[in-house]
């Protein structure tokens, strides 16, 4: 926790510095940062019935007092940049943009793109790619509500390995399977990409801005059967519904290429992963105590006709 906190503090002393939010004029507008952000809020509007956006949103927005938002605002309407709408009282009334609160805000967008461009020009295109990635993922970790939609591809080179690495780093935190199921990752996925089988087997990842946030691949285990293999999802994607589709797309692929049964591998203390399989249709077929892991513990195997 200790080391966490510093290594925020410090990124958060050197990006006060990077964006200029240090400065009293931000971007030379005449506004403190404060006061510019929230110009910025009003210019997205988007509520309050499209016509603006409330007093009160601009203060959950930007967790700021009433009496400080209160006293931007006047300053702006002194300004002539922007104009209330009807409402039940202040707090309700919806606020927009005039022409002049318009070109005052469209002016300090140029220069804050400019900005911000001339600082990260010096990055290849791959540089700002792991930029954009690593900055989404720390707003998702940190609480912010990245709204971005996420899309299940088929796997790439380097995909199956960080699979194996990320499932065993989970199970070993969860669950205390360290080297044992460490093994068993680097076995299957070795044997899925030095065996693989076009137009038989696949590997879909769920991805968000090129970071991995879940993943499953389909065998040929012979006989007409088609096993799912290695579904996990990133604990801060949990409830965005990755798992299921990352199944759902499976038992398409597998009615697709003929299959007739599904099958897989799991067990009983995975209770996430248990109803995920429940709600697609698979059922146990048997069930088996083993100690691959450390402790005993019971295994499973799931089925489902297509």
């Amino acid at each position: 926790m200790a080391d966490t906190v510093a290594f925020l503090r410090a990124f958060n002393r050197f990006h006060t510095r990077f964006s200029g939010a240090l400065q009293p004029s931000y971007m030379e507008s005449g506004m403190g940062l404060t006061a510019a952000r929230m110009l910025y809020e009003i210019a997205q509007g988007g509520t309050a019935d499209d016509g603006g956006v409330l007093a009160m949103e601009l203060q959950n927005r930007l967790d700021i007092d009433s009496g400080y938002a209160s006293r931007i605002l006047r300053g702006f309407e002194k300004q002539g940049w922007i104009v209330r709408g009807r409402g039940a009282d202040a707090r309700r009334r919806p606020i927009r943009l005039t022409e002049e609160g318009q070109a005052a805000f469209d002016a300090l967008d140029v220069r804050t793109r400019a900005h911000t461009e001339a600082r990260i020009a010096g990055l290849d295109d791959a540089a700002r790619k792991r930029l954009a990635d690593a900055l989404a993922t720390a707003r998702q970790l940190l609480g912010d509500p990245v709204d971005d939609p996420w899309h299940i591809r088929t796997a790439e080179p380097g995909d199956l390995a960080l699979i194996a690495s990320r499932q065993t780093v989970l199970y070993d935190r969860d669950y205390g399977w360290g080297r044992p199921m460490e093994v068993l990752q680097s076995e299957v996925t070795t044997a899925f990409l030095s065996a693989f089988k076009p137009g038989r087997e696949q590997c879909w990842v769920a991805d968000r801005h090129g970071r991995m946030l879940g993943a499953v691949m389909i065998v040929d285990a012979g006989d007409g059967v088609a096993q799912l293999r290695l579904l996990h999802v990133e604990p801060d994607a949990r409830g965005m519904g990755i798992g299921g589709a990352l199944v759902d797309q499976c038992i398409a692929f597998a009615r697709e290429k003929g299959y007739s049964r599904m099958r897989l591998w799991t067990h009983t203390i995975l209770e996430g992963a248990r109803r995920i399989y429940q709600r697609a249709g698979f059922s146990i077929v048997s069930v088996e105590y083993h100690d691959h892991f450390g402790e005993p513990i019971q295994g499973e195997i799931w089925e489902r006709a297509l």
